[in-house]
Parts: C-alpha cells; sequence; structure tokens
C-alpha cells in the first residue's frame, strides 16, 4: 500500500463517525508506548511492593544458585525454571560454581523462615539480584514461577536483556486445593497432552488434578485382578463425532491408560508440586463397569458402554459381592497413585434400577434404611471406610446433601450445584465437611463461553471469563468457623463435548487465569479491572508457551441496522468492554495502529469490516472478526444469534467435519428443535435458504424431555411462521432429500407469499421426533 493510503483510509472513517488517534499513521504511535506496570503477575500476590527506583538487569549468562533445602527436590525446581526461562524468554542461566560468591538469582530454602505456610516464598528484588525465599521446594517452585513472571513483563522481548524494578513480594495461597478436574472417560487425552496440561496448569500455580478416570462411557484405568474393565470397558460404538477420532463409525472408540504411562504422570505431576487425584465413579456412573462385568449391576444384563451423554440408570448392585470388587479396584488405585484424597463419586445416581430391584429392596429393608438415598449413603460409608482404614481420605460429589442425605463424615465434598447461593455448600459445611467450591454455573469450563457464532462446542449456560472470576466461593450465611471449611476451588472439564486437546486448551485458557487467582490470591485483592489489565501479560506467556487459548471474552461482535440512502449504521461491541477495537475497511487487517472504534459507524453497503481488539500495550487480544455490510448479512441469522423458542440458553453442538475446513457448530436446545427470531425486520423478502444438519441422538436423560412436533405436510420438514409458532406459515422445507445425507445440507424454498411489514416474529422448528435425529439450524437467510 502506498504510504498515503492509511492517512486517506483514515478520514473517510473518521467522516463514518469513527475516532482515529493523532500520529497513529503517520507516526506510527503504539499503544505499547503507554505506561506499564512495574510489574505485571498473576495471580495477584498477598504483598507486591514495587521499589520507586532501581532495575536489576538479567542477560543470558547470569548465575542461579540454591542454599539449603534438599537437593534433589530443589534441583528439580531450578532444571525446570532454567528450562521455562530459556525456552520461552530466551535467556540461558547457568548454575553457579561453588567457588561464586554471588548470583544473579538465589533460593534461599530455610524451614524456619518467616514465610506463611509450605507453598509461600516472599521475593527481593535489589542491586545484589532476585533472592526468592520459601521453608520448602514447594514454595520455591511457586517462587520460582513469580521470578519467571517477573522476567516475561508486559511487552518483553526473547532473547532480549530482562529490567526488572527493585521491589518486594511476600506470597502464600488463599486455598490449599487449587483444581482442574480432567475427564478422560468421555474422550482420552494421550500422556503427553496430560502432561502438557500439568505443565501449563501448575504455571499458574494451581496444585491439584482430580482425574476422571471412569464413567458411563469409557473405563480407563487398568486393575491386573479385572481385565475386562479395559479390554470391555474401554471400548464404546463411534457414534456421531467419535467417528472422526477413531478414524470412522465402523471403528470402535477403545483408549486405556497403561500402568507405566499413568506412573509417569503422576512423577511428572510430583515434579510440577500437581497433585492427582484420581476419580473413580460409584455407584452411578458405571455402565462401563457393568458392561464389563455384569454381575456388578443389578439386572443381570450386559449394557453396552455408553453412547450418550447424561446420567444412565445402571448402577452397581450395592451387596457385599460388588463392595469386594470396589476394594480392590481400590487397592489398586491406591498404589498407583499416592496422593492422600481418592474420588469415589457419588454423584448422579438415578435410582431406577434399585428401586425395581426385589434384592436390593430387601436389602434396604434388612439395614433399616428409609430410601435408595439412604441405601446410596450406606455403600458410600463403606468405600469411605475402607479408604480412612488404608490413610486416604475420599472425596466425592454434594449430590446426595441435595437428597438429604448425610454424607460420610470423612469425605471432602467437591460442591457442584452452584444455584440458590450455594446452599447445598452450605448444608455440606454444616454438617462437618471440609468443602471444595466448584460451581458449576461458574467452573465449569467445558460450558460454551459465549454465544458468538464462531463459539465452540459446550453446554449451557454460558461460563464467561467474567463469570469465572466472580464465582461465589463463601455461600451466604456461612459463619467465620464454617468458612474455614471451604478449603478449595475446583473448575470442570468435563469431556463429552470436547474430542481433541485442542478443544481442552481452548476451554482451559484463558479462564483458568480467573480460577488461579480465585484459588491463590486474598478476597481482599478479587478486582476484575486490576485482572484484566494483568491479564495481557499472562496472555502473551501462554502463547510462548505454545497454548492456543481462547479469545472469546474480547471478540468484535456486529450488530446492523438499515438507514437511508441504503447504508448501514454498525455497532462493535465485546463481552467483557475490555481492551480498545480496531477496524479497517480496506481489506487489511487491523493493528494496533489501526483506526480506534468509539462509535457506531455508518457505512454504505458491500462495506467489507474488519476488528480486533488490544491491549493498551498493543498486543492482541481478540483475533479480527469480519462482516460484509450488506442486505445478505442484515437479512441472515446464526443460530447462535437467535433465541431458544423455550427461552431456556442452548447447547453448542458440533456438526460432521466437512472434507474441507472446520466442523460447523450450531446453537440449539436438546429435543426442541425450535428457533425465534424476534425482531426480523424482512419486509419484501420472497425466499428463504436454510443450512441445517440431523445429528445423532446421544442425549440420554434428555429423551423425557424432548418434544415432538407435527407438520402441515406429510414428511418431516423445517418450518417457518411469523408472528409465533402458531402464527401464518410462510415455508415448509422437507427433509425428504436430505435425510441421506451425511453432514451439513442447504434448504432452499420460496416464501408463499412476500413478507408484509408486521411479519416480525419469526418462528423456525423442525417436525418429528428429535430423539430419532436432533435437527440443528446452521443459518437462516432470507433474500428478494
Amino acid at each position: 500500500m502506498k504510504q498515503g493510503a492509511p492517512l486517506k483510509h483514515a478520514r473517510w472513517l473518521a467522516k463514518a463517525g469513527l475516532a482515529v488517534a493523532a500520529g497513529a499513521f503517520a507516526l506510527g504511535a503504539c499503544a505499547a508506548e503507554a505506561a506499564k506496570p512495574a510489574w505485571s503477575l498473576l495471580p495477584a500476590p498477598v504483598v507486591a511492593k514495587p521499589a520507586n527506583t532501581g532495575t536489576l538487569d538479567i542477560a543470558s549468562g547470569a548465575t542461579i544458585a540454591v542454599h539449603g533445602g534438599d537437593s534433589a527436590a530443589m534441583t528439580t525446581v531450578v532444571d525446570n525454571f532454567v528450562q521455562r526461562l530459556a525456552s520461552v524468554r530466551g535467556l540461558v542461566l547457568r548454575k553457579a560454581a561453588d567457588n561464586e560468591t554471588s548470583a544473579a538469582i538465589t533460593f534461599d530454602i530455610r524451614p524456619d523462615a518467616a514465610i506463611t505456610g509450605d507453598e509461600g516464598y516472599a521475593i527481593t528484588i535489589g542491586k545484589t539480584g532476585i533472592v526468592v525465599t520459601a521453608r520448602t521446594a514447594r514454595g520455591a517452585f511457586y517462587g520460582s514461577v513469580t521470578a519467571w513472571q517477573l522476567l516475561t513483563p508486559p511487552g518483553w522481548t526473547r532473547g532480549a536483556v530482562a529490567h526488572v524494578p527493585y521491589g518486594n513480594i511476600e506470597d502464600h495461597p488463599r486455598f490449599a486445593w487449587r483444581a482442574l478436574l480432567l475427564d478422560s472417560s468421555r474422550h482420552y487425552q494421550s500422556a503427553a497432552e496430560i502432561k502438557q496440561l500439568i505443565d501449563w496448569m501448575s504455571l499458574d500455580k494451581l496444585n491439584v488434578l482430580v482425574w476422571h478416570i471412569t464413567d458411563d462411557q469409557g473405563w480407563r484405568l487398568p486393575v491386573p485382578k479385572y481385565p475386562n474393565l479395559t479390554i470391555t470397558g474401554a471400548c464404546r460404538e463411534a457414534v456421531g463425532n467419535d467417528g472422526e477420532v477413531t478414524g470412522g463409525h465402523d471403528k470402535p472408540y477403545c483408549k486405556a491408560y497403561t500402568e507405566a504411562e499413568i506412573t509417569d504422570i503422576v512423577r511428572y505431576a510430583a515434579e510440577r508440586q500437581v497433585d492427582i487425584v484420581p476419580e473413580i465413579d460409584l455407584p452411578g456412573h458405571s455402565q462401563a463397569t457393568i458392561a464389563a462385568y455384569p454381575w456388578l449391576g443389578v439386572t443381570g444384563k450386559r449394557p453396552a458402554v455408553w453412547t450418550d451423554w447424561g446420567v444412565s440408570p445402571w448402577l452397581l448392585n450395592p451387596n457385599a459381592k460388588t463392595l469386594r470388587f470396589v476394594n480392590d479396584v481400590m487397592d489398586e488405585v491406591m498404589r498407583l497413585f499416592p496422593s492422600r484424597y481418592v474420588s469415589y463419586g457419588g454423584d448422579e445416581a438415578d435410582k431406577e434400577q434399585w428401586n425395581a430391584s426385589p434384592a436390593v429392596n430387601a436389602q434396604r429393608k434388612a439395614l433399616k434404611l428409609a430410601n435408595m438415598d439412604q441405601q446410596q449413603g450406606w455403600f458410600m460409608q463403606q468405600v469411605a471406610d475402607y479408604l480412612v482404614a488404608h490413610g486416604r481420605t475420599p472425596v466425592g460429589w454434594d449430590d446426595e446433601i441435595d437428597a438429604g442425605v448425610a454424607l460420610p463424615r470423612s469425605q471432602l465434598v467437591m460442591s457442584w450445584h452452584g444455584d440458590h447461593d450455594e446452599r447445598i455448600a452450605l448444608a455440606a459445611l454444616r454438617q462437618g465437611h471440609d468443602v471444595v467450591m466448584t460451581p458449576q454455573e461458574y467452573l465449569y469450563f467445558d460450558h460454551r463461553q459465549s454465544g458468538h457464532p464462531d463459539e465452540w462446542a459446550g453446554p449451557p449456560p454460558e461460563v464467561t471469563l467474567r463469570q469465572a472470576y466472580d464465582a461465589p466461593l463463601v455461600p451466604p450465611g456461612t459463619t467465620s468457623d464454617e468458612a474455614k471449611h471451604i478449603v478449595g476451588v475446583q473448575a470442570g472439564l468435563w469431556a463429552e463435548q470436547m474430542l481433541t486437546f485442542a478443544h481442552t486448551q481452548h476451554a482451559t485458557f484463558p479462564r483458568i487465569a480467573a480460577l488461579a487467582e480465585l484459588g491463590w490470591s486474598t478476597s481482599a485483592s478479587h478486582d476484575w479491572n486490576a485482572f484484566t489489565a494483568r491479564l495481557p501479560a499472562q496472555l502473551a506467556r501462554y502463547r510462548a508457551l505454545g497454548i492456543v487459548t481462547a479469545d472469546t471474552a474480547f471478540a468484535p461482535a456486529f450488530a446492523l441496522s438499515p438507514v437511508a440512502g441504503g447504508a448501514y449504521q454498525v455497532t462493535i461491541t465485546n463481552q467483557t468492554q475490555v481492551g480498545e477495537i480496531h477496524i479497517t475497511t480496506d481489506g487489511t487487517e487491523p493493528t494496533a495502529h489501526s483506526p480506534t472504534y468509539t462509535q457506531p459507524l455508518t457505512l454504505p453497503a458491500a462495506t467489507t469490516l474488519r476488528a480486533a481488539t488490544f491491549a493498551t500495550d498493543g498486543s492482541v487480544l481478540a483475533a479480527a472478526r469480519a462482516t460484509t455490510v450488506d442486505d445478505a448479512t442484515f437479512m441472515s441469522r446464526d443460530s447462535a444469534t437467535l433465541q431458544t423458542c423455550s427461552g431456556e440458553p442452548p447447547s453448542r453442538l458440533q456438526g460432521a467435519r466437512p472434507a474441507n475446513g472446520d466442523s460447523p457448530v450450531y446453537a440449539v436446545e436438546i429435543g426442541n428443535a425450535c428457533w425465534k427470531w424476534p425482531d426480523a425486520a424482512l419486509q419484501g423478502a420472497t425466499h428463504v435458504s436454510v443450512t441445517a444438519e440431523r445429528l445423532a441422538w446421544r442425549y440420554g436423560d434428555e429423551r423425557r424431555g424432548a418434544i415432538v412436533r407435527k407438520g402441515h405436510s406429510a414428511g418431516d420438514a423445517l418450518e417457518i411462521h411469523t408472528n409465533g409458532c402458531e402464527g401464518p406459515l410462510i415455508a415448509a422445507l422437507p427433509f425428504a432429500n436430505a435425510k441421506a445425507t451425511h453432514g451439513q445440507v442447504t434448504l432452499d424454498g420460496a416464501l408463499s407469499a412476500p413478507l408484509p411489514a408486521n411479519a416480525q416474529a419469526l418462528c423456525v422448528f423442525a417436525t418429528g421426533d428429535p430423539r430419532k435425529g436432533q435437527w440443528a439450524l446452521g443459518r437462516l437467510s432470507f433474500s428478494k
């Protein structure tokens, strides 16, 4: 582009209602020149006091020394720090020789140091170097993470000398349990991928990985005494997108870990101060277990390993034979996992089969139990007692508290029912339990992050970055003594819809940064604006580590409305209202030098508008999104921008992967294929085109609420009505020619009459039974 072209473009945009910073083009001024904080640390330390003056310079070749501490453990900490600094920052440090009296970075390990707790540390930065003081290698590890962040400030350049302002830091965690839960049953992650996740989570000062390794959809843990658990229980039919993982629907989804892989993962995690807590779910979520050994069930029948999601009715038989099996499994779990904690689940146990079983009812009566929830409580108590007798602490979910049953007193409770002001967590506290807060409404990271059309697959409700950051951790009404038993915070990575490790990364980052601050930083330091000011530097670190993060929280979203003369007014927003949105209309990608969006634009038809979001330091917060400003865009809607007919938030469901490009993702309420466009200004439209896909039904207990709609034609069709779902039918697009087609299809049709001005509230629904194939709407496009 010629040198004068950007200025001409800037003047045109200014006329359109866009503010252009002075010198943005001519002088090349950059947002990165704005004032930077002395340090940018995340999670926020308890005390961080940069000095007013003084800077320490550290370049490649600088030395690092260790004083005191366990030599083997500290060697691991230092080696990890040196390797990370070299690979990310491009600075190569060397260990100080015995005869060297000073070092640029020193780890001072003293059990009697005036530090809070084994995970605490202190850092001083002065003219003699950086000194990290801790009582243990664990505290030194967390100090090394902060030192790494000090050496990767906003705008850092790989290989350049690091300039670290003088100052002092005192730090220790708020909670002892700072966790991710990783579901490897629904979809498997390789041992190498799990180690990557462990490495990355440790750099956000998380210290627990709850490894959900068995469920209805697969048993992934080897138990030599019961080989069928991984011969049969680890294999399911490849339904839906599973075929994309296995290489075809005729190839079963068979995945299990070896003892060697588990041992290596546990070792690797320990080196990064992460405790692997295994989860063997009982007595529900056991369909794969019973598929392997039918005598463990109530009916004596062998089910298939489940291909659905949701809550399966297959429960373990709560008898003595099953308890012997469970004890054998727990023996192997305790052999492989040295953690003090073992999770045994206890959630979502549908009592249908127990209620129908004469034997289970006889057992319940013999035990003088009032109902099947108490029967589950008895069963879990037996398992808990076995774990306690072997020096372990049982961990489980809060479901039976919701049913009015007391959990085993020894159990640490993971509270996922975040509704009604965390009333169930409060009940667990009042039963005397230690509690880990993991409310699904705030901290289930498999949930979709936004309503953007390019959002990845995930269930509702929406869990935004801001919602994760503001997750409530102390239930209203909690006394100060009860609050002491809130021991941690945990996010869930449930993998029904996360087929790949790329999706796991997208779901985790950057929401893990919000989790890190919840778990580590003091409640008094909780400040969204301060957090988002420190986040760009952390995002840069993630990118340098090779993590592909979601930019959903900052992604530009466009809204068009027609104005006189065939032009359109365009409004651009983002979810968090954080960052500066820069735009172009000349075909180039926006940069931090591009004009800044400050107010709605008036643009002529056929303009292609691109927008990206930048931090004040000039780094990218969200990659560019584009829209074409014309009638076609205005008269079209992605399903993500429509409403469900019930008003319930939709799921994001992934369609089949095409031969080229990414898999489509659809916004749909499972079991209710119905959408509304409440404010459709489509006067004069005569034709409609729809993309849609029929998805395999795999939604388990959702079938109970599925809505079957009758249509106006003999076969199933997509019907479009005006003025509500009972209003006039304007189009019926038959599925007859599309049902046999794999993947997304396009349906076209003429409207029964041109749309009048008052036909604004559109209703679109699929007729037929969604349980025979869930129709999902992609894009709805009208034309004149």
